[in-house]
């Protein structure tokens, strides 16, 4: 990507930047709500935590996990798109994961935040560049597809090899016994669960926010984020961590599978390894393909018929549409942002 302009904008320049910082925001409350479930939707359908304590273990968890590196934040912000954007196009990209992620919450259903930011910034960059040479498309298939694909059956092979492990293991134990200790060792989990969501999707919108500051002329390279941006995204999402996701949550608590502590314990601590992982590669993968993949992979663990194979296909299939909707809805809204602005030029 070309150096950010040494000139700062204009008027209109510096408003668009203030848009795009408040979208950005917006979108990190919205992923921290709609995210929300990935952590503790097994720890509140288990009772190991009450529905307060959860949210509050996974806001704080979120906070500092947002802290810990920058790696996703600059494949976000320079990995991604080889030309220099104009700040409304990032603000397009925004308006079209918000609105596709405030659409599958109130469906109820998990999707992906990140696939969508991602979507739609990469469709946001075709319309404004109209070609598809402004797509770092090698940066896309390492960072993006192959994790997108990767990551859940990582999870579920994982999740899978564990649960019979642990089935292996505790066969001869007393199962009440089992499960206070298993309840205890699930906050533990969850707590993970949730660091590991901040280390990896908070960076995104931080990326994205470093990424409109350099192309603003703000900063002079988008390889770094300032430690306020950090700060501000950090939270904004333990903000709405706060809020909860309660129509996501049934859906993860009860709709894939049903779990218990030792179950819930292992689809979690499965669904931090995986993030961990996938954030030490620089790769924005998804929280909420790591932690359902991870659960489908526990059900299947004790048969597969204990899986609710038709609600987890649902799920599947929103995981699949949302990034060429998210395509479809980012570069939309960057031919409505250029008409609203050619009307007020």
């Amino acid at each position: 990507m070309t150096a950010g302009s040494s000139k700062r904008g204009t008027d209109i320049d510096i408003l668009i930047l203030v848009l795009v910082i408040i979208a950005a925001l917006g979108f990190e409350f919205i992923n921290g709500f709609h995210d929300t479930a990935n952590s503790i939707a097994t720890t509140v359908y288990t009772k190991a935590l009450p529905v307060a304590g959860a949210i509050a273990l996974a806001a704080g968890m979120n906070f500092l996990g947002a802290f810990v590196s920058e790696g996703v934040a600059k494949t976000i912000s320079s990995g991604l798109v080889s030309v220099e954007l104009a700040d409304y196009v990032i603000l397009a990209a925004l308006l079209g994961a918000i609105t596709w992620n405030l659409f599958t919450w109130w469906k109820g259903i998990p999707c992906s935040s990140s696939h969508a930011l991602i979507g739609g910034l990469l469709g946001a960059t075709i319309a404004y560049t109209v070609s598809l040479n402004g797509v770092l498309w090698v940066g896309v298939l390492q960072k993006v597809v192959i994790p997108m694909f990767t990551s859940p059956l990582i999870g579920f092979f994982i999740a899978f090899c564990l649960m019979k492990l642990i089935y292996r293991l505790f066969s001869n134990a007393n199962h009440s016994r089992t499960g206070r200790v298993f309840l205890r060792l699930q906050i533990v989990s969850a707590a993970a669960v949730a660091f590991s969501h901040g280390t990896n999707d908070a960076q995104k919108t931080m990326g994205i926010i470093t990424l409109a500051l350099f192309t603003g002329g703000f900063l002079a390279t988008a390889e770094h984020v300032p430690i306020w941006v950090k700060f501000l995204c950090a939270a904004t999402m333990a903000a709405g961590t706060s809020v909860g996701g309660w129509r996501i949550m049934r859906t993860m608590g009860h709709g894939v599978t049903k779990l218990d502590s030792v179950r819930g314990f292992a689809a979690e601590t499965t669904s931090a390894i995986v993030i961990q992982v996938m954030t030490a590669l620089h790769a924005p993968i998804s929280t909420t393909h790591a932690i359902t993949s991870a659960v489908m992979g526990v059900g299947s663990a004790r048969r597969l018929s204990a899986v609710k194979w038709t609600k987890a296909k649902e799920i599947v299939l929103t995981w699949v549409i949302t990034p060429p909707v998210a395509i479809a809805l980012g570069g939309a809204f960057v031919f409505i942002i250029q008409f609203i602005m050619r009307l007020f030029a």
